[in-house]
């Protein structure tokens, strides 16, 4: 596909990065020298020094002859502008980020006013996740997740004694038919091999045949019980923390958000209702402490600083916090998240850019999508024999550790695979992906000989 993305910064290097993966021709268009000499240095893509907004422009590039534009810029009005203009101009598919509040509750009209395919948000996005982990507590609807005659169960691994400290090549001695194909530790979902051991406190994330998981179910599951959360500290009262207040307050839930810029807290105090805002430090743990910070249920770092964020989360865990969720966007830090200990720990780059791949890709390839607590994502395709992982053994692919085919369904059969199972045409593939692996992914989607989108 040819595929425009109008911002080089945080997103649409990310998403760049990705979908080169897949073997598409990428253009970036940003008016910023040193964005644009970043990505340079890295891809090998086409890049233009211009403003997106204008016409000439995008006509210079023939945007008419592009499968997608994605508007990514600083701006919402610019993103709204450019990728209305590029739809008017010919361009088959058109996205923008529109992140600001005032917009959260008329994207329809937006999208129905200017020709806009699809919006993405980062922020309600993260927000959605956060919500889904607290107040469900299953990140899987209802603890399981189904799909042509397979089925995934999330539960904690103490559920089932038997499991714990035993390595995970022992796994099917316990849950025979059965494939371990992702746990949570300490605040990062991992992609479990030979020489891991299940520990007490992992969350496991088991699939296999749709009768056999609703038993297990049964047993690790307490029907109708997601949450006894009632009170919630946010750190940083950006456009997460108000997303996120907004939607738990609705919920019935106390929040309290600590947001150290005065302006700001007048702004969120015009925006929520029954949230306590509270102008002062967050860094400041007596501060905190005097907030109450030891009776909160769960505590949420969402500044701007990935430092901050993760130190906070820290904080909070040592003062018996239960459920501690840090926010953190550089890629750089994630090996480090496991030592800290805390809940969970969520990239917006790279669950929008989860988003924006499964909606460019469309339901002819991908059957269906789900997200494992915001750091992972299970994806059904529909296998196609120009893929490069057709018709040979899956132990000579050489997948990364962040990737793992989980189940196939084949002739109205579900097969859990080994290092010698086949894909073959028409073959429903049912694949773990950990997010930051998202390039590599798109590569095994890459054809033989021509684009796997034609």
């Amino acid at each position: 596909m040819k595929i425009a993305i109008i911002g080089a910064g945080k997103l649409g290097f990310k998403l760049a990065e990705a979908l080169l993966g897949g073997d598409h021709a990428v253009t970036v268009i940003d008016v910023n020298d040193v964005a644009l000499n970043k990505v340079i240095s890295q891809m090998d893509v086409m890049t233009v020094n211009a403003d997106g907004r204008e016409i000439r422009v995008l006509e210079s590039i023939n945007i008419s002859g592009y499968d997608y534009l994605i508007a990514c810029t600083n701006s919402d009005e610019k993103n709204i502008v450019i990728a209305s203009f590029a739809k008017k101009l010919g361009c088959n598919h058109v996205v923008a980020r529109v992140r600001e509040p005032e917009h959260m509750n008329q994207f329809d009209f937006i999208k129905e006013t200017t020709g806009i395919d699809y919006i993405v948000n980062p922020d309600l996005s993260i927000t959605h996740e956060i919500y889904k982990y607290l107040v469900e507590k299953y990140t899987l609807n209802n603890g399981i997740f189904s799909s042509g005659g397979a089925s995934l169960i999330e539960f904690a691994a103490w559920k089932v004694p038997e499991l714990v400290d035993l390595p995970v090549t022992q796994f099917r001695t316990v849950l025979p038919g059965m494939l371990a194909v992702a746990l949570s530790r300490n605040g990062k979902v991992i992609v479990p091999h030979g020489d891991t051991v299940i520990q007490r406190n992992d969350y496991l994330y088991i699939i296999g045949e749709e009768t056999p998981i609703e038993a297990l179910s049964k047993k690790v599951h307490v029907q109708g019980k997601y949450t006894n959360l009632q009170k919630v500290m946010i750190i940083g009262g950006g456009k997460t923390g108000l997303y996120l207040a907004k939607k738990l307050s609705e919920f019935g839930i106390s929040v309290k958000i600590i947001e150290s810029n005065k302006e700001r807290c007048y702004y969120l105090l015009t925006r929520l209702n029954d949230v306590m805002v509270l102008h002062g430090d967050g860094t400041d743990i007596a501060f905190l402490e005097e907030e109450n910070l030891n009776e909160m249920d769960a505590f949420v770092t969402a500044t701007g600083y990935d430092e901050e964020n993760l130190l906070l989360a820290l904080m909070a865990k040592q003062h018996g916090v239960e459920d501690v969720i840090a926010k953190v966007s550089r890629e750089s830090y994630e090996g480090i998240i496991e030592g800290i200990g805390i809940d969970m720990a969520l990239n917006p780059l790279d669950i929008e850019v989860s988003h924006l791949l499964r909606f460019m890709h469309g339901t002819k390839r991908f059957v269906s999508s789900q997200l494992i607590q915001g750091q992972a994502e299970l994806i059904e395709i529909v296998a196609n024999n120009h893929m490069v992982l057709m018709n040979k053994p899956l132990k000579e692919l050489k997948l990364p550790e962040g990737i793992l085919i989980a189940a196939i369904h084949s002739n109205d059969r579900v097969i859990i695979p080994d290092g010698n199972t086949v894909i073959k045409e028409g073959d429903r593939v049912i694949m773990l992906c950990h997010l930051s692996e998202i390039p590599e992914l798109e590569k095994l989607f890459r054809t033989k000989k021509f684009s796997f989108f034609k």
